[in-house]
């Protein structure tokens, strides 16, 4: 008997006791209420199904505590029901211990897994390819909103919600665009993808593409799409189309050791998606040019670098280092790395943005363990000053018509402010606290950037609306926990002051 043969047996041994004397269900074995309770919307193997998977992978930023929060009173507004009163203290104590331990089983996730969850909803060329709304298309919000699993589709000159609709658990690394800015993209932690069309507010289609996924890209083109994933580590190919599968493409390093895959970027001049991996020191690169993006070209790199961002014309890649306590630049023509970067802490490289002071690109990038935002001369690669914030923090944004950068304190005990950098003279200019008590976060501009809109990250929170120079507040949308928002325009364009 197999393994896997061997536990259904005793689960399904356990469950025939359990049915047979009430007194026993104290003692069941926490993986027994699993498949008793959890298994039929999470997955048999706790790999997901129409609930999202629960493996210390996927719950490892959130508390334990927490999970058995949710699992003694549920979620609202959600299909997630409270087992509170069906399962004792201990029993939801033990339960959520039972989530935070390895799987028992290999994870995997094949190309037959991910056709099979493939689904084709609407077929995009039979339908209107104008907005049939009176919104600017290219000035549309996409907000998510964190707390229900739900996504808003928001007028960038009214502010007003036109669509909200549900979204897959977490979704995460930011939804990504059509170059024509019609369709979006999600990824979400637990592996789904979507395909959602701006114009006629319909879910186009989705797959399921791996157990923890960490975010996609849309080649400049608007053919592919290409996917990160932690577990199974490999990087995953669809038709931007309708999602098909292309390919899946195992993050194996030339010496064959496998890795979690941390992200990919589409670099734009470079018909390209680069990607960072998590456990072998390589930087890969795949061209799309002229044909589907299957083979790396591997950069070999002197540490693991797994969070990047890039120079304004693509051509070096700025990467976390370990060795460098700091950073590296790869430059991306000849694959070399050319310079150590000196960053304290843990930057943030994939928050960081750029702009021009002084004549030339400088690139700053918020620091998720200390109370600092560092700014580099994109030329000589050298330090120009460390800007000291209320503490850590984890986004960054600007617009090319805005005189301030604004960050957050995301993981300080500030959570509430957040700092306005004047540009031209690197400092402080402003620290705003929108809603005493409450999480500060993320900003976006209007396409032409005359607004931005912040972030609350409360279940009790809200979108508030700014006057970008005048710093008015103009609006506020009271939302559960509002994330990422994305404005079309600014992100099909690559602007300044936003994540690519």
């Amino acid at each position: 008997m197999t393994l896997v043969k061997l536990k259904r047996a005793v689960w399904l041994v356990l469950g025939i006791a359990t049915a047979l004397s009430p007194a026993s269900v104290v003692a069941e074995p926490a993986a027994a209420l699993y498949q008793q309770h959890c298994q039929a919307c999470h997955g048999q193997w706790r790999q997901g199904a129409t609930g999202p998977a629960l493996l210390p992978e996927s719950l490892r930023r959130i508390r334990q505590a927490d999970v058995a929060s949710v699992i003694r009173d549920g979620r609202p507004a959600t299909q997630m029901a409270g087992f509170g009163d069906r399962l004792s203290e201990a029993e939801v104590t033990a339960l959520a211990d039972y989530l935070f331990q390895p799987s028992d089983v290999e994870l995997s996730w094949p190309a037959t897994t991910i056709n099979a969850h493939h689904r084709r909803f609407v077929d995009a060329s039979t339908l209107p390819d104008t907005p049939q709304h009176d919104a600017d298309p290219l000035n549309l919000f996409v907000v998510v909103e964190a707390g229900n699993h739900h996504v808003n589709i928001m007028d960038g000159d009214r502010f007003e919600i036109l669509e909200r609709f549900p979204s897959h658990y977490a979704l995460h690394g930011g939804p990504k665009f059509s170059p024509d800015g019609r369709f979006v993209y999600f990824a979400s932690r637990d592996g789904w993808v979507s395909l959602y069309d701006l114009y006629n507010f319909r879910k186009i289609a989705e797959t399921r593409v791996g157990i923890n996924t960490r975010n996609l890209a849309v080649s400049h083109d608007g053919r592919w799409v290409m996917v990160a994933n932690y577990l199974p580590g490999n990087l995953v190919v669809l038709d931007a189309r309708d999602l098909s599968l292309v390919k899946v493409i195992p993050a194996l390093a030339e010496d064959g050791h496998g890795s979690r895959v941390s992200a990919v970027y589409t670099a734009p001049p470079r018909d390209s998606f680069v990607v960072a991996l998590k456990d072998v020191p390589e930087v890969w690169e795949l061209s799309y040019r002229d044909q589907p993006p299957l083979t790396p070209r591997r950069l070999p790199a002197q540490d693991l670098l797994d969070d990047f961002s890039f120079t304004p014309d693509y051509r070096y890649l700025l990467a976390t280092s370990r060795k460098a306590g700091g950073g590296q630049v790869v430059d991306l023509d000849s694959g070399e790395v050319i310079t150590d970067i000196p960053l304290p802490g843990m930057p943030h490289l994939g928050s960081g943005i750029y702009w021009q002071y002084q004549g030339r690109w400088v690139y700053a990038t918020p620091n998720i363990r200390e109370g600092v935002i560092s700014v580099l001369d994109l030329e000589t690669w050298e330090l120009i000053t460390d800007i000291e914030t209320l503490g850590p923090g984890f986004f960054m944004r600007s617009h090319a018509n805005s005189r301030y950068a604004w960050t957050d304190v995301f993981f300080g005990p500030e959570r509430e402010a957040v700092h306005l950098i004047d540009k031209q003279t690197l400092t402080l200019a402003h620290t705003l606290r929108p809603m005493p008590g409450k999480n500060a976060a993320h900003v976006e501009f209007s396409h032409d950037g005359r607004y931005l809109v912040l972030s609350v990250w409360d279940e009790d929170g809200a979108l508030i609306i700014y006057d970008s120079e005048t710093l008015e507040e103009i609006k506020r949308i009271p939302m559960n926990k509002p994330s990422g928002k994305y404005n079309v325009g600014n992100k099909i364009g690559y602007a300044e002051g936003t994540s690519h």
